[in-house]
This record gives C-alpha cells, structure tokens and sequence, in this order.
C-alpha cells in the first residue's frame, strides 16, 4: 500500500490538510498526520498527546502522532505533504527537523514524492533544494531565491532525475488540482479519475488538468 506523510501545526491552513488528507485516503493511500510542535502557540493550547492541532481558522485536528524522525522517513513513507497556512509554514520552515525530513526524502535512492502548497512552499527554501520550477501563495513569492524558477500555475511539478518528485501549488483554491497532481504520481491516471469521478465536480472546476 501507498503510504503519505502529511505534517500539521499550529496555524496551517484547514483546507490545504483536510482535503490533501481526505482525497488520499480515497485513492487507497494510508496517511498519517505528524504534529510539528512549536513551544508557546498564539493559537491556543492542548492537553492532548499528540495535542490538537489549532488551524489558521481556529478549526482543531487532533493529529495522529507527534513528528518523530527516526519513524518518519522515507523508508516508512511514499510521500511527504507539506500544507500551508502562514502560522504553520513558518513552523516547519524553521523546524531543523523537517528541514532534514525534507532533504531525506529529496535524496532518497527509491524516488519519493514531495507535495507542498501555498506558503509551505517555504521548506524548500529552509531545507535547502536545489534550484528548479517551482510555485507558492503570492504573499511567500519574493522570499524565493533566484536560483528557484518561480511560476504562477496552479500546479508545479519538478522531476529532477534521481531526486524526489517535488509537487507545489498556491492556495486552499487549488488544493484538489494539487492532491489529484499526488494521485496521479502515486497511483497512476486511473486511480486519479476513479476518485474525481464520484466526487461530482461541477463541470470545469476540479482545475485539473491544469
């Protein structure tokens, strides 16, 4: 089975992680949610353990662990989804561990797939990848370094030949042409349209193919 990672903090954007997570888990992809903590929150706080995740607009998730590195790499995972949200991007944009898990599953041998969306774009700046196309939320486009090739397409896909397939998109807007993007990467075009179909898009607004 076809296993994803997707990272959640305080502040990240509800749409960008419960649509990337819900349509996975409706390819038959197993996902799992990993806390990034970030000491004193201004977003409130839990009691739980993993604790609840407090979003961007004060929906709360309860994770389903606590990041742990050690279990979260890419020998355990086929993907790793980074969501946005200002609050949580620049939690895990200043996470040294996400950074590491970031570039783990970049350089991994067995090619993996990185998905990032709006300004949790930002990791690949922090994590340090290499230059190649790439696209965010408007608000985060001139932190980019110019060795980046910025686009403004709704979704960008990277293929760098050896290395992770790196996934962005801009906006809670464009997350299901992002996690259909995932899909199709991970399970093929069938998968992909057998999810689309029943979901029942109005005509023309799925956004994809892109």
């Amino acid at each position: 089975m076809v296993k994803a990672l997707i990272l959640i903090a305080d502040g990240t954007e509800e749409m960008e992680f419960t649509i990337a997570y819900d349509t996975l888990i409706r390819a038959g992809i197993e996902c799992t949610s990993a806390f990034i903590p970030r000491g004193l929150s201004p977003y409130g706080s839990s009691d739980t353990s993993p604790p609840l995740a407090v979003c961007s607009r004060q929906v709360k998730i309860l994770p389903d662990i606590t990041l742990d590195p050690l279990s979260a790499g890419p020998e355990k995972y086929d993907a790793l989804i980074i969501p946005g949200g200002m609050g949580g991007a620049v939690t895990m944009a200043e996470s040294t561990e996400v950074q590491n898990l970031v570039r783990s599953y970049y350089n991994h041998p067995e090619k993996r797939t990185i998905g990032m969306i709006c300004a949790g774009s930002k990791v690949a700046i922090t994590a340090k990848l290499p230059g190649q196309p790439i696209t965010s939320h408007p608000s985060v486009q001139s932190e980019f370094p110019e060795h980046f090739e910025y686009k403004e397409q709704n979704v960008v896909v990277s293929a760098v030949p050896g290395k992770a397939t790196l996934v962005t998109s801009r906006g809670p807007g464009t997350a299901f042409p992002f996690v259909f993007t995932l899909i199709e990467l991970l399970c093929g075009k069938d998968k992909r349209d057998e999810v689309v179909g029943p979901m029942i898009f109005p005509s023309g607004t799925t956004g994809y193919p892109f």
